[in-house]
């Protein structure tokens, strides 16, 4: 695998990733920061076939499902890039709102002309969940996603 560091938003987000990266032994494509996440993510592709990795895995920066510009640049990622996978990574622990920031993210990803919708959810902090844990079954019910993981501790 490669790791895609596209998260040319956040301060810190490349040398966070590139610390995950370290510790897992897997190579990391970055071309730092204010930059389009889009092409990094088309460039990191193009290098990811050249060198023989067979899996990209594209870090793209966090959003509020109320920040359009944010939105708007994960719809333009999606339709340039056409990934096999595309993943929703939310903290168990929001309840309800995790439903709310799944159909927005869904929204956005059909906001750029095409009908592709998110393939899977993966939950991170489960065990830290008491009541909330029955947002999880419910974002499963209403868009069909499977749940691929779920991350504790």
């Amino acid at each position: 695998p490669l790791l895609a560091a596209c998260d040319t938003f956040r301060s810190g987000a490349v040398e966070q990733l590139n610390v995950h990266a370290k510790c897992l032994d897997v190579p990391l494509y970055h071309q730092g920061y204010a930059k389009d996440p889009s092409a990094v993510a088309s460039t990191a592709i193009d290098h990811a076939t050249k060198e023989g990795h067979d899996v990209v895995l594209v870090d793209t920066a966090g959003r509020m499902q109320n920040n359009i510009p944010l939105m708007k640049a994960l719809s333009k990622l999606v339709v340039e890039n056409n990934p096999d996978l595309v993943l929703f990574v939310c903290e168990a622990l929001v309840g309800n709102d995790g439903m709310d920031q799944l159909l927005m993210f869904n929204k956005a990803l059909q906001s750029g002309g095409h009908k592709r919708q998110i393939d899977g959810v993966l939950l991170t902090k489960f065990d830290t969940v008491s009541d909330k844990v029955g947002a999880a079954l419910t974002m499963t019910h209403v868009t069909g996603a499977p749940i691929v993981f779920v991350g504790t501790g």
